[in-house]
């Protein structure tokens, strides 16, 4: 039934990485006045605490190949609540924009005369950041790719045959079940030997990381038990990760590994 009361609206708004701390002001005062929220797996529970007493809260995560509800279920569940309750808060993890079918949600629910705005948030891509590691450097790294390794055809995406061939750092989303595959992309371009970091449930309390070389990603996953969530960052600029730690802690890594 139509709300008499409430226009229809969809505001779709970037969660951030995982750390509720890292999501905008113009976010928050989103689900401060939101009358439904549908929150995915990836945004911190924490984050619902914004929203008023009377505000419907909805979850509607999927995580890796786990069944859950459909993107269509979703598109068709946002118009239902947003004729029902007026507006609907579509909170998803990272930026909606970024490999988050974000622009698929917003053109259901204009197609279907339901006003819709986006409210960015801080993607996964910019982990590395909490151990120094930089997207961009301008002695080791040109520029940066963001690539997924599962497009909606199960294939992993093209550009990487370009990405490795680049001065730039690569940043692969969705790609931990491609180890094997990035590596040998890497060592066919004789570049196996480029740094690369695995980060897990970035800026979280449950946050993990590993750094070797490209030609160690699997063994890299298996040792330090690495799965999704996580995100895998190719280049130089891996090697500024050194720089998170003191002189304190080096001194200590140092002597464990003679140990």
């Amino acid at each position: 039934m139509f709300s008499v009361n409430k226009i229809p609206k969809l505001t779709l708004v970037g969660a951030g990485p995982g750390d509720p701390e890292l999501i905008t002001l113009k976010a928050i005062n989103a689900l401060r006045n939101a009358d439904v929220v549908l929150y995915d797996a990836l945004a911190n529970d924490e984050l619902l605490e914004y929203c008023h007493p009377l505000c419907e809260k909805i979850y509607v995560g999927k995580r890796g190949h786990q069944k859950g509800i459909t993107q269509d279920g979703i598109n068709f569940l946002i118009v239902e609540k947003a004729f029902e309750k007026g507006h609907v808060v579509r909170l998803k993890g990272g930026d909606p924009f970024v490999f988050g079918r974000g622009i698929e949600e917003i053109e259901f629910a204009k197609n279907r005369g339901i006003d819709a705005t986006y409210i960015p948030g801080i993607s996964s891509v910019f982990s590395g950041g909490n151990h120094m590691i930089p997207l961009t450097d301008r002695r080791v790294s040109d520029g940066f790719w963001v690539i997924t390794g599962h497009k909606s055809d199960k294939k992993f995406a093209s550009d990487l045959d370009l990405a490795v061939q680049s001065n730039s750092t690569v940043v692969l989303l969705m790609a931990m079940s491609k180890l094997s595959y990035i590596a040998e992309k890497y060592s066919s371009a004789k570049r196996s030997e480029i740094p690369v970091c695995i980060i897990q449930n970035a800026s979280t309390s449950k946050e993990k990381m590993a750094v070797g070389k490209v030609s160690e990603l699997v063994k890299m996953a298996e040792e330090n038990n690495l799965t999704n969530p996580a995100i895998i960052i190719i280049g130089e600029v891996v090697d500024y990760h050194a720089l998170s730690f003191s002189n304190i802690e080096k001194q200590y890594l140092e002597v464990e590994q003679i140990k």
